[in-house]
Formats: C-alpha cells, sequence, structure tokens
C-alpha cells in the first residue's frame, strides 16, 4: 500500500523574494547550458544553483558543483530567504497552460511518500535510467540531504481524491501564485488540516503510483537509503531518508498530457547514415518528403494521422530528403515476438530501438546508456533544425505514447526504453523543498 504523509516543507520567502518567477526552473534534466546560463544571471537565489550548479576548472573534492549547492541551502536557510514550514502540510499545485491549441489545468499533491523497492509493485517505474545521472543525483543528495525536485508521479482515480484537495484548498487564496517564462501559471496551496491530511492519506492507501517523470531521481532516493543505513549507525526506520518528495496527479486529470520524445543522434558515422533507408526498406514501408518547410509540415501531418502502425520521421545529416519510415505487418512479431512481451512489443520506442538503433544501427547497451550520444526534445522544430544545421547526425520524429501505454507497461512490471514518455508541462522546481535530516 502506498503510504502519503504530510511534510514541513522548505519554501521561498515571499517577504525576500518578491517575484517567484525568479528563482523557480524546470528540472535539471530538460534545462539547456543556455537556460543554465540564464537562470544563475537572473537572480542570485535561482534554485539553478541547487540542482544544476555551474563546475569549474578548479573543482576539487571539498569545492565543487555539489559542495557549492550545499553551502547556497544552508546560508539561504539562515538568512530566511528559504523558510521551513512550522506545521506539516500537504501541497496541492494547479498549472494552467496551452499546448496545441489546448488550454488545460492540470492539479497535483505534493507529499511525502515512502519509498518502496519496485519489486514490491507499489510504486512502479516504466521506463530505464541512464546510470551516469544517477551516480551525479547520488553525490548531490548526499551533500545536501534534501529533495530539491518532487517526483512526477501518476495514480488511478475517478476524481474523488481531487475533488476533496479543491475542497479543501481551493476556496481561498493561493499561497504562491507566479507564471514561468513559457506563460503557465503554478499556483499552491497548504493543506494543514490534520482532518483532511488523514483522508488523503487513507485514500492512498489501495493506490499503485506510477512513476511519470523522475525515474533517476527516484532509484536515487533509493540508493541514497541503502547507503545511510550502510554508514548511520543509528539510522531507523523513522529516518527522513525513508521517504521522498513526489507531486501526485491523477490519470485521468485532463490536463494530463504527454508529448513525444524526439531522438536526436551524435556520433553516427557517414558509413551508417547512408546505408540507412536501404536497410529500413526491408522492415518499413518508406516514403521520402522534402526537406523544406511544406515537406517536412507534411511528413508531420502523416506521421500524426494514425499512429497505428507505427510511424516514425527521419532525418540524417547532409542528406536532401526526410523519410516516412511505417512499420509493415508483422516484422516486431516476427523478430521480437519470443524476447519482448506484448505490452512492450508495439511501442514505437520499441520499435525505434530494438529494431532501428539496434539492429539497423548497431548499437549496445552501452550506446544506449550513453546520455551525451542521444539528446531529446519534444518540439518538432527543434528536431528538424539540429537535423538541418548539422547539430546531429541523426533526428527521429515520434508519436507519444498514451497514457494507457504507460499504465500497461508499469502494471506488468516491464520497463520502457530510456525517455519513453515526455508529460507536460514538467513539476517547476522550487515551489517546495523536502529536508533529509
Amino acid at each position: 500500500m502506498a503510504k502519503i504523509s504530510p511534510f514541513r516543507g522548505i519554501c521561498y520567502n515571499p517577504r525576500k523574494i518578491e517575484d517567484l518567477a525568479d528563482v523557480m526552473t524546470p528540472p535539471y534534466d530538460v534545462i539547456s547550458p543556455l537556460e543554465q546560463q540564464k537562470f544563475h544571471d537572473r537572480h542570485p537565489k535561482n534554485v539553478i544553483r541547487l540542482i544544476l550548479g555551474k563546475t569549474n576548472d578548479t573543482d576539487s573534492p571539498t569545492d565543487n558543483r555539489y559542495t557549492r549547492a550545499a553551502a547556497f541551502f544552508q546560508k539561504w536557510r539562515e538568512e530566511k530567504t528559504l523558510v521551513r514550514d512550522e506545521t506539516p502540510s500537504l501541497y496541492l499545485t494547479a498549472v494552467d497552460f496551452s499546448v496545441n491549441g489546448e488550454t488545460l489545468t492540470r492539479f497535483g499533491l505534493i507529499a511525502g511518500v515512502r519509498l518502496e523497492p519496485f519489486e514490491k509493485k507499489i510504486i512502479l517505474p516504466h521506463e530505464r535510467t541512464f546510470s551516469k545521472v544517477k551516480s551525479e543525483r547520488l553525490e548531490l543528495m548526499k551533500t545536501c540531504k534534501a529533495n530539491f525536485s518532487p517526483i512526477f508521479a501518476l495514480y488511478t482515480d475517478r476524481g474523488e481524491i481531487l475533488e476533496k484537495l479543491k475542497q479543501a484548498a481551493l476556496r481561498r487564496e493561493a499561497e504562491s501564485d507566479m507564471t514561468d517564462d513559457r506563460g503557465h501559471r503554478h499556483r499552491m496551496w497548504r493543506i494543514t488540516d490534520p482532518g483532511v491530511c488523514a483522508d488523503m492519506q487513507k485514500a492512498y492507501q489501495d493506490k499503485q503510483i506510477f512513476n511519470a517523470d523522475g525515474h533517476h531521481r527516484y532509484e536515487t532516493a533509493l540508493n541514497y537509503r541503502n547507503w545511510l543505513a550502510e554508514t548511520e549507525p543509528d539510522f531507523t526506520d523513522d529516518h527522513p531518508a525513508n521517504g521522498i518528495m513526489m507531486y501526485l496527479s491523477g490519470m485521468n486529470d485532463p490536463g494530463l498530457k504527454i508529448l513525444p520524445a524526439h531522438r536526436m543522434l551524435l556520433g553516427v558515422d557517414r558509413g551508417l547514415r547512408s546505408s540507412l533507408m536501404e536497410k529500413a526498406a526491408g522492415f518499413f514501408e518508406v516514403t521520402p518528403f522534402s526537406r523544406n518547410d511544406p515537406g517536412l509540415e507534411a511528413l508531420c501531418s502523416e506521421l500524426r494521422k494514425n499512429p497505428l502502425p507505427t510511424k516514425i520521421g527521419v532525418l540524417l545529416k547532409d542528406h536532401p530528403e526526410a523519410y516516412l519510415l511505417e512499420l509493415k505487418d508483422g516484422v516486431m512479431d516476427r523478430l521480437f515476438g519470443k524476447e519482448v512481451p506484448p505490452a512492450l512489443l508495439h511501442l514505437d520506442v520499441t520499435v525505434l530501438t530494438r529494431l532501428i538503433f539496434m539492429q539497423l544501427l548497431g548499437f549496445d547497451e552501452l550506446r544506449l546508456d550513453n546520455e551525451k550520444s542521444i539528446t531529446y526534445t519534444s518540439i518538432d522544430e527543434n528536431t528538424m533544425a539540429a537535423a538541418a544545421s548539422g547539430e546531429c547526425d541523426l533526428a527521429f520524429i515520434l508519436n507519444p505514447t498514451s497514457i494507457e501505454q504507460v499504465r500497461a507497461v508499469a502494471e506488468e512490471g516491464l520497463i520502457m526504453p530510456r525517455k519513453s514518455t515526455y508529460f507536460y508541462p514538467k513539476v517547476i522546481t522550487g515551489q517546495v523543498f523536502n529536508c533529509l535530516r
């Protein structure tokens, strides 16, 4: 059973920070180097200094991005830029955003959630992680002893939980209210009523929690807890590191949106690129499109018309045409049906990873685990621009994974390829922190 709890969150002090938009950012893993610099320049107390500090040539074991983050965190608390709530709270949040011409609102409850190993099937992952990223996050957690960004998680709900939360919070003005650079409005309400908190704890007891975004941070939290249990003689079952800060959203929330996670590949030599379409023709119907704007618009339109069978757009560096690959009938069953479970077999990301990356391009697991050789974006135009400019060697445009596919894979205890989903918008970092001391 999932165990949630209110906690004494640490928040920016509105008396010290005039505009909260100046100090908040997206999660660390979607921040580009240019954005990292922008957030550093925007405000001296921006959360970027905690989650993604700069590295220096003079960094040492005692002076590095992690030790500096810990020093900032301590200093900001001492000077009351960050203030810890006196009363344990649940934190209801709402984000208003627009995507593809729709204006939506997604609600999320930020709570403490007890860590559980995946094999218990209480908290379920759905995609693979990168080894190096987890080691970096672990070093940050060891040094700062805090959760700076909540895990984005999902649960099944017909609306009862959300309605109770709304009744408890929305009748009053939000405690924080800001609009970010993308025009998304973020609000947060504290829920401190012991009766409401107890009702929420009871409501989640029969829920499975599906990890939507933040797999690296969740696995890091498990590793951190295990490290503490081995190294601290006084580590007990009620130590704060037995839990993690999560943002919980209902799977039926009308504001839950998944965008595609397009791939851009580096380090693919000319020979592999030039032979790819010839190899692909044995498994896909291959349709060429012009690389000019109308041609690429037509490719994306055809890609999105009907997601079945799997359709993938391909752009190659220094190549005059783009291509739409449409999977031929029975290919995945014939090639991988005996080794890949049905819930995974026909996912677009499985077709891309197993058939294109591994079979046609010859990538191994080591290559797929290198977060620097494959980058990701949810924006079609960014993918096309990267291929056109030569910023990447190969680019693949995908359709989004559906929430039904995510649920089916997680419920069966299976794991999708890395970056199979892009839940939009990301949960903003800086609304509330969780101390693990």
